[in-house]
């Protein structure tokens, strides 16, 4: 069997390859481990899939990348989100943009997505069901696969876009860093990054379910009391700890595990400063001159997380309000305005949204995606060492990357039937 192109994956990033080589007359082979393609495309986003962040500014992007952004200035340049959203738009597919800037499909569904680019490659490339498990590399240059089933498909040019170790349940087991090792490349220490955290508190337990919204999350290193990451938000409590957006965002920060090292700190009223929350405590407290602590606090704070907050106030709960003093109700302001975690350490990397780590990004040419070890070798996509922050920033990489590697087989072509001849 023979192709131009051989792309390994048909992800977000596999399937971009394809269609960009596909549609500069390239005959174009895609393998999919899985029996469809886009499995994990299809349950980004809790489903709703953020496909990427309606920003025109390059600055913007590259910011949001945690690791080797710069890297991605080429693929980024040449392919926006405003090219990401002309792809899905002019086919037939509406999209919206939400807090945070962040793009979804009108519909909230995944599976528009996945639909979107199974249908574009209709007609262009051959998708088929496999699983590679070898290149086959010939004086420095690649010249097919061969996959497990003992299958051979000869191509000049191979894309690896195989995403990474998260969500193995959809194919993304680290296929890509072997064949990326086979070929001489480094592959740099893999871990879990936009991950939920686990906490020292056992009272998180109590509060799992509990959604926060509007608060402000810091990540803050003990060890010399510096603040690595701080936005504002939403977060969610778990059995285990907690998670959501603000957390997966703030776990991209934290270089590696180290029980005890790292600190959430959470601030419950980010909108007043302290005097203020001091002088709005201070008017709830006066219209139940009365009541008991424990009672004072539900039009201030979510029902389920008074009495964790009481507790930790080290205010009495039987203790009426008229009788807490100026020092415990500043204390209690200290609590709300950094109500603090540790962590111990990440959630498993099945739990992560995406992989940090990689393809050493110094051996890919970030003009192409080209491997700078063995010619015709292209990566896309999350195989790479680049991650990024949530809001849609990782889908971009995977577009952007993959239509990069698209491309760069198309202006370096040469067809089976133009050797032939």
């Amino acid at each position: 069997m023979k192709a131009d192109v051989v792309t390994v994956g048909a992800g977000a990033a596999g399937m971009t390859a394809a269609y960009y080589a596909a549609e500069s007359g390239l005959k174009v082979t895609v393998i999919e481990r899985n029996d469809r393609p886009g499995k994990k495309l299809g349950i980004t986003g809790k489903g709703r899939c953020n496909l990427t962040n309606d920003t025109d500014s390059l600055d913007i992007l590259i910011s949001n990348v945690t690791r080797n952004g710069r890297f991605l200035y080429g693929a980024f340049s040449r392919y926006m989100p405003s090219d990401v959203k002309e792809f899905f738009e002019s086919r037939g597919v509406p999209l919206k943009t939400e807090r945070g800037r962040r793009v979804f499909p009108v519909s909230d569904k995944a599976g528009d997505i996945v639909n979107c680019l199974k249908n574009s490659l209709n007609g262009r490339a051959d998708v088929i069901n496999g699983r590679v498990g070898e290149l086959i590399i010939e004086e420095g240059k690649v010249k097919g696969v061969k996959t497990t089933d003992g299958r051979i498909i000869e191509a000049d040019k191979v894309i690896i876009a195989t995403g990474g170790l998260s969500y193995p349940k959809t194919g993304s087991d680290g296929d890509g860093y072997a064949l990326a090792k086979q070929a001489g490349h480094t592959v740099t220490p893999l871990s879990p990054s936009l991950v939920p955290l686990e906490v020292h508190e056992g009272f998180c337990s109590d509060l799992m379910g509990l959604s926060l919204k509007n608060v402000k999350v810091s990540l803050i290193d003990k060890t010399n009391g510096k603040a690595l990451y701080s936005e504002l938000g939403e977060m969610l409590f778990t059995h285990f700890g907690v998670s959501g957006p603000l957390i997966l965002s703030a776990s991209a920060h934290i270089p590696k595990e180290e029980s005890g090292r790292y600190i959430i700190s959470i601030d419950l009223k980010p909108a007043l400063s302290s005097e203020q929350l001091d002088a709005r405590i201070l008017r709830d407290f006066s219209e139940n001159l009365n009541r008991n602590f424990i009672n004072s606090l539900n039009l201030l704070l979510p029902k389920a997380l008074v009495p964790v907050i009481v507790k930790l106030s080290g205010i009495p709960m039987g203790l009426k309000v008229n009788q807490i003093t100026k020092e415990q109700r500043q204390g209690l302001v200290s609590l709300l305005k950094d109500f603090r975690l540790t962590v111990t350490g990440f959630r498993p990397i099945d739990e992560a949204v995406i992989t940090r780590g990689g393809v050493n990004v110094k051996e890919v040419n970030p003009s192409t995606m080209e491997s700078k070890l063995v010619g015709g070798l292209y990566f896309a996509g999350e195989v790479l060492d680049v991650d990024a922050y949530t809001g849609g920033y990782n889908l971009q990489i995977a577009f952007s990357t993959g239509h990069l590697a698209g491309v760069s087989c198309a202006e370096k072509k040469e067809t089976s039937y133009e050797k032939s001849r």
